[in-house]
């Protein structure tokens, strides 16, 4: 579920790491961030609005919205879109209620 090839980017994938999300082992390049990480292993759902509980995916990728918002390494109201991996990264979904610190 990556791009392979683009006619103007270059993807650095020399690499390979493994974090967690939920609590799950899932594998990466350290070039990535968290988002393009669980997006290219079929994860597609980041959260749930506060009030209705809805799905949110991706929405901005640029770190100006709020649909990524995880807990990253026990730090709520990570932007996940544009924070990288790294070796062992905990990475969770985040509720939006206790989560706020």
């Amino acid at each position: 579920m990556r791009i392979e090839q683009h006619p103007i980017l270059e993807f650095d994938r020399k690499e390979k790491i493994t974090f967690f999300f939920n609590g799950q082992e899932m594998e990466g390049y350290a070039s990535e961030t968290i988002v393009a990480a669980l997006h290219a292993a079929g994860v597609k759902e980041l959260g749930k609005s506060p009030e209705l509980h809805r799905p949110r995916g991706l929405f901005c990728a640029i770190g100006n919205c709020s649909s990524c918002l995880m807990v990253v390494d026990g730090q709520p109201n990570v932007r996940a879109c544009v924070v990288k991996i790294k070796p062992g990264m905990q990475v969770e979904l985040q509720s939006g209620k206790g989560d706020l610190k």
